[in-house]
This record gives structure tokens, C-alpha cells and sequence, in this order.
């Protein structure tokens, strides 16, 4: 996710653990010391390339990682590790049909995206096609590569002289920015509208390599205008429809569209979770709008939606003004979401309720995608399954991006069977719309509980903040029942997977601006100030926590946990660099996370703003260790603000220091990107990543400095036309056709 969306909109009275460590000090309550001594070879066994050639602690680095670390670099490039090399698969505004022209990175295109390649690639998955053309686990060489489109901040780089506001070109428009809108042209608001979403291309392995098949059968965009359907329990089902009735659908039973793409989750039966994040910014309460009730309002501030609020209308327009071309035409009427009607049904204030969901989309066949609606709504990244055990249930770690928010679980009530694999979008009904929704509160001590969110909890059904009216209520304010319940506020939780040598969770938090002294604690403990570079305070280099549900079971309502990794310039000091990074894997900002089922290294990459006048963001490959493998630290978080220095001391637990052997930078994108999204092919001899939003900073086209492109990756590199950079995804191998990580 790009480094603007950090929006915080958590202002409820949870307690941070900070107040959990006075009390328990006050009781005389000891912590729970989780030192297991070393990593242990028989933890390390269960990671493929290390079983061959021992490790440990005193394993030499060549054996631990089988590639020298890559430095630091500001190149408008990927950089690789010697023996590697890259080739772009596609690009932001690729055709998927030859039918249309060929892109032409000036914003000459006067078709509506439909069939063109979407931006911001993010989380993607990759799914076989067999000989009969459905699904198979099989590597048949041909396959759909899926991938999500995040946002559209970028949107002036899509037309001739960026976007029109008011009637006037070459003004590059900002998610937060409040403007003057007039009336924006028709086709450039259908254009970004289009940019959102997955694109679903075939992909066939030759002898150069993986490349996109033009014109494939299986080929297609599913974007902000997609039909969806509405999904949930069937004894919620009719409360959930009431919650989605809008003037396009006045049951409630579909919807139209997903935004701003982020994470995704592979299910166990093959297909794909695409998880809808920062969607709230879309939707505008024009000057003068009609006024919504309480109720709505008070879900509406928890998520950010139509802000600026001053008694029931918004002082000015918020957002990309999707919604000025028609005040009929409802492709764009959708996102004005007043009161404009005698009901719901006659009119759009509820659109909002049908964002936020993970939508489950079936890459192998034309099927309508499906909003999970039981799987909660809210900022959503990865979703990461449990590993699949026959006869037991399946749980889906997710996490809500935004600062202040929480970690969610997903527990199936169905009992996983291997038979469904190939069942689609049936299979996803069966396993993904009846089940229990959870979220973790962190304890000092080093456990943790899952809270379930049910109406039956007095917690819940008494809330005063906001009045839940029924289960369904809960699942669509899902951020108000976490309040409710006391979860833990985390550093922005963002992508989530799961160890599948042992069924670890990794959570990257990926930092937080709102971090103070008063309230560390100590699943979140650091607040200090990044005192070089690009200055920033909190917790600005962010870590990753990681947890293992009781006795190993997906069902567990209780767990243990410590931190990963904490991100840290190398030369931050002792306090602040607390995993002992070097120049050769400091890092900054973790956000995607993916373990690699080939490799078995955990992929790290990073979406950053704190370490970006040393570095561009990057990849980094580490190998897992276990939950309890390290030590528990006192840290002692110090910040300067407004003069006022304020200082903290709390206890964690980190574990093992990892060291250059079992952590290395492994890739550098080009100038302005984030590193997003990863696919190991099954022979481990490919790696896909994305590079979302080079240039991100570059100036509005149009204004005096509109050539001055921070980046013009990949164009600069020999793919497609010169001039605008753009987000694309590519494949990595080794030049002597060997293993990724061997």
C-alpha cells in the first residue's frame, strides 16, 4: 500500500499496554520469560534449503543464503544480486486484447481500461490451468497470473496533461486534497475508475522465460464497475442485504465493484483473495447535500468516509471527484452518498457498506466475483490461511492498514476437505461465509487472546459509541465491535502470512506516526525520532510481530507471540536498531510478506517514506526461526516533540537475532517505488514481484516541471515507450537456470 494511506481513524479508549504493565506491576504480576535458547537445527530442519546443508548460528553465510546481499541504491532501476536477472511481464495500460492500440504512456487512450492492464500492481496469486482447462496444483507451464491494482494518486500520468478539475488541466489531484472539482471529464474519471481492481492474464512459461499471452481466453479486468455478490451467513443473510440496498440494487444482493487492491490470499482450493484497503476516499457529501442519520455518520467517521464533516454535509468535495460527470448517470452518481432520496433504495448513501471486504474472485473462469461480508469490513490487506489439515477447521489472518488498528481472524465453521480443491467459488461459499470472526488483543506477558465479535458478547450489544443492531451490523462495523471488545491497537498491521513449515503467523506492522512514549507497549514498543534524513517520529522503521495459535490449531482462541524483526537504519544506535541490522538488510517500513513454498525464506519487502535518502525500497529474503526463539528486552523509547522530551521504558520479547546469514537485501526497486507482491514459481526458478508506483512524487503533468520524472522505470530500460514511469510486474531469475534461492 502507498505511503499516504495511513489515515487514523481508531480514536476509541482501548487501552495500549502501557497501561497493562502498570497494573500488572502494581499486582505484583511476573511476566511470562519466553527464552528457548537458540534456533535449534531441529526447527531448521523444516526449512528445504537448510536440511541439506546444516545451519545454525555458526552455519557460514554462503550456506544460509545462497546470494551476496545486494547495497543500498538510489538507481532509477531493479537492482539484483550478481548471477540474476529480470524481465518485465507487464505494465500499467498493457492491452489485453489486440483489438485496442497498444499503450501509449501519454494519455492518448480513449478506451475505458477495461481490457488494459490496471495500476499500482500489489498483491498478486498465480493459478495453473490444466488440460482441460480448470484448475490444477500441477505446473502445466500456462497459468493465470492474478494481480491487484491499489489506488489511482497517480492518476495524472494516465492522461495528456494529468487530471481536468474545474476545467482546467495539469492538476494532480491528492486522496486528502480539498478542491474547487467543476465538473470532471467523463472518460478520464472512467479511466481511473478502471484502474482499480485485479487484472487476470494467462501467463506461459517458453524458453525465455514467462510472458503474457495477448487475446488469451482468460484474459480479463475485474474493476470498481464489476457486478459482485453479497455473501455472508444465511441466518445473517437478510440483515447483511439490508445493510447493501442501494438505488442499483434495491435487495441488497449484489453490489457493483471493488477499490484500492491490496493483499491478496490463495485459497486452498484455487482461487483468489482480493482484499479491499484504503476505499473509504472515494466517496464525496457535496456542499449543500442532504443529511445522513447519526448512525450513519458514526460508521462513517470510524472509517474515514466522506470527512471534513461540519453538521450533516462536508465543507467541500474529498477525493478524485468520481462523482461530478452525472448527477444521473449512476457510474457516477454512486459516490455521492447523501441523502437524496426518500430511502436507501433510492439512492447511494449505502455504497459505502459494500467496500471493505476481502472479494473472492475465481481466476479460471468468467464466475461473478464474491463479497465476503462474514470475513469483516475494514481496511483490508493479505488474507493468509492457515496450513489445511483434513477434518479441521480453516482459519484467515487479516489485517486492518491504518494506524491504531487491529489484527483479525477468520475461523471457518466448516471442517477443511481436501476433495474441494478445484470447487471455486461453491468451495468459498462452503468455507468463507459461516464461521467466527476474531480479533487478537496482546498480552505483556507474551500471550494473547482471540476476542470473538458476536452480538451476544454484553460488550458488543451495550456498546455506547456505536449501536449494533445485529450480527450483520458487526461483521459491516467490524473496526466498532474491535473497539468494543479491546483489541490491541497495532502499528499499522499489514500483510499477514503463515510458516508452512509450522503454521507460524507473521504480521508486518509497518509503522506508526501516532506512536508515543505513553502509550508503547509491548507488542508495539518503540516511539523515538528518526533524527537523519527524512525526519519522522513514532515508530517510523516499523517490525513484525509473529504468533502461533495454541497447541498448533487453526480453532484456538488463545496464542503466543514475540517480534520477528524490527526495522532500523543500521547506524540508528543500540536502542533503536534492537535486531542488530547492518548495511547489508537494515530496513525500513516492512509491509509485504510472503514465505516462499519452494525456498521456504520469508520475503520481506518494503513500502517506505523514513529510509528513502539512503535507499529505495526493497526485498529482503530471511530465514524464520520459531515463536520463543530470542530473549525478552527492556526497550526505552525516547522522543523529542515540540521541545518536550518524553521518555518510556517497556518490556518485549524479540527473537533470535537473524545476522547477515540469515537476513539479506535481496532486491532494490527504482526511484519512488514500493516493493508489492510475490509469487515463487512451483520449480523455484522464477520469481514474480511487482513494483508499484515509480515516480510517486513526480509533478503534475502539465506544470513547468512536468518532465522532471523521478522515475521513468521501466520505459528507461527498454520496456514500451519511454517517458512516464509505471507500475509493473516482473519476473527474476538466476542466468544459469538455477533456483531462486538454492
Amino acid at each position: 500500500m502507498a505511503n499516504h494511506n495511513e489515515e487514523m481513524c481508531n480514536f476509541s479508549n482501548n487501552e495500549h499496554f502501557q497501561d497493562v504493565l502498570e497494573r500488572s506491576a502494581q499486582a505484583g504480576i511476573s511476566r511470562r520469560n519466553l527464552i528457548r535458547g537458540g534456533m535449534g537445527l531441529a526447527a531448521l530442519s523444516t526449512v528445504p534449503f537448510l536440511s541439506a546443508c546444516g545451519g545454525g548460528d555458526d552455519a557460514p553465510a554462503e550456506k544460509a543464503l545462497s546470494f551476496s546481499a545486494v547495497g543500498k541504491s538510489l538507481a532509477d532501476n531493479v537492482i539484483l544480486p550478481a548471477g540474476y536477472t529480470y524481465t518485465v511481464v507487464h505494465a500499467t495500460g498493457d492491452r489485453l486484447v489486440s483489438s485496442i492500440p497498444a499503450y501509449s504512456n501519454k494519455g492518448l487512450e480513449t478506451d475505458e481500461w477495461t481490457m488494459r492492464v490496471g495500476d499500482h500492481h500489489d498483491g498478486m496469486e498465480m493459478m495453473f490451468i490444466g488440460a482441460d482447462g480448470k484448475f490444477t496444483t500441477t505446473d502445466t507451464g500456462r497459468a493465470v497470473l492474478a494481480v491487484n491494482h491499489e489506488s489511482s494518486a497517480d492518476s495524472h500520468f494516465w492522461h495528456v496533461k494529468g487530471q481536468t478539475s474545474n476545467g482546467v488541466s495539469g492538476k494532480k489531484f491528492t486522496q486528502f486534497g480539498d478542491w474547487d472539482l467543476g465538473t470532471r471529464p467523463e472518460l478520464e474519471v472512467l479511466k481511473e475508475i478502471n484502474h482499480h481492481g485485479v487484472s487476470l492474464v494467462e501467463v506461459t512459461k517458453g524458453s525465455t522465460g514467462w510472458t503474457y499471452k495477448l487475446d488469451s481466453l482468460y484474459n480479463r479486468r475485474v474493476t470498481a464497475q464489476t457486478p459482485m455478490r453479497i455473501a455472508g451467513p444465511a441466518a445473517h443473510l437478510a440483515d447483511i442485504k439490508a445493510l447493501m440496498v442501494t438505488a442499483f440494487d434495491t435487495t441488497g444482493a449484489t453490489s457493483r465493484g471493488t477499490l484500492n487492491n491490496c493483499g491478496t490470499g490463495a485459497t486452498p482450493w484455487g482461487t483468489m483473495l482480493t482484499g479491499e484497503e484504503n476505499w473509504a476516499f472515494y466517496f464525496n457529501m457535496p456542499k449543500g447535500s442532504n443529511p445522513v442519520d447519526d448512525k450513519i455518520k458514526a460508521s462513517r467517521a470510524r472509517y474515514g468516509v466522506a470527512r471534513n464533516p461540519i453538521a450533516d454535509a462536508a465543507t467541500a468535495a474529498s477525493g478524485q471527484g468520481w462523482y461530478t460527470p452525472s448527477a444521473t448517470d449512476n457510474r457516477f452518481s454512486r459516490w455521492d452518498i447523501s441523502a437524496r432520496g426518500a430511502s436507501a433504495a433510492a439512492d447511494f448513501r449505502n455504497e459505502p457498506n459494500t467496500f471493505g471486504y476481502n472479494v473472492e474472485i475465481d481466476p479460471l473462469t468468467n464466475s461473478t466475483p464474491v463479497k465476503r461480508i462474514a470475513m469483516g469490513r475494514f481496511a483490508h490487506e493479505a488474507a493468509a490461511f492457515s496450513v489445511p489439515v483434513a477434518g479441521k477447521p480453516l482459519a484467515v489472518y487479516q489485517g486492518c492498514d491504518s494506524q491504531n488498528e487491529y489484527i483479525y481472524k477468520f475461523v471457518s465453521a466448516a471442517n477443511w476437505d481436501p476433495k474441494d480443491v478445484g470447487g471455486g467459488l461453491a468451495a468459498g461459499d462452503k468455507y468463507l461465509n459461516e464461521g467466527k470472526l476474531y480479533a487478537a488483543k496482546f498480552n505483556a506477558d507474551g500471550t494473547g487472546q482471540w476476542l470473538e465479535l458476536t452480538i451476544t458478547d454484553p460488550k458488543i450489544s451495550g456498546y455506547s459509541a456505536y449501536k449494533f443492531a445485529n450480527q450483520a451490523d458487526v461483521y459491516v462495523n467490524a473496526r466498532h465491535a474491535a473497539d468494543a471488545v479491546g483489541a490491541t491497537k497495532m502499528d499499522r498491521p499489514e500483510w499477514g502470512t503463515v510458516n508452512p513449515a509450522n503454521g507460524e503467523i507473521y504480521f508486518a506492522l509497518t509503522n506508526n506516526s501516532s506512536r508515543t512514549p505513553a502509550r508503547v507497549d509491548a507488542a508495539n514498543p518503540r516511539s523515538y525520532n528518526d533524527v537523519d534524513g527524512n525526519k519522522r517520529s513514532g515508530n517510523p522503521n516499523g517490525h513484525i510481530i509473529r504468533f502461533k495459535d495454541k497447541d498448533s490449531l487453526a480453532s484456538a482462541t488463545a496464542f503466543t507471540w514475540d517480534i520477528f524483526l524490527l526495522g532500523a537504519e543500521e547506524d540508528a544506535g543500540a536502542g533503536i536498531n534492537l535486531s542488530g541490522l547492518t548495511a547489508n538488510n537494515a530496513l525500513s517500513s516492512p509491509d509485504g510478506l510472503k514465505f516462499g513454498e519452494v525456498s521456504g525464506v520469508l520475503w520481506i519487502q518494503t513500502d517506505d517514506g523514513a529510509y528513502t535518502d539512503e535507499t529505495n525500497c526493497m526485498l529482503l529474503a530471511a530465514i524464520p526461526g520459531t515463536v520463543g526463539d530470542g530473549k525478552k528486552v527492556t526497550v526505552d523509547s525516547s522522543l523529542i516533540a515540540s521541545g518536550t522530551t518524553t521518555t518510556a521504558k517497556v518490556d518485549t520479547f524479540i527473537g533470535a537475532t537473524l545476522g547477515d546469514a540469515k537476513l539479506r537485501r535481496f532486491l532494490v526497486g527504482p526511484k519512488g517505488c514500493e516493493v508489492t507482491g510475490l509469487v515463487e514459481s512451483p520449480d523455484g526458478k522464477t520469481l514474480f514481484v511487482n513494483i508499484q508506483h515509480p515516480g510517486e512524487t513526480t509533478p503534475a503533468i502539465g506544470t513547468a516541471a512536468e518532465f522532471t520524472f523521478q522515475s521513468q522505470w521501466p520505459g528507461n530500460q527498454g520496456y514500451g515507450v519511454a517517458g512516464r514511469p509505471r507500475s509493473a510486474t516482473i519476473a527474476i531469475s538466476r542466468t544459469d537456470g538455477g533456483k531462486i534461492i538454492g
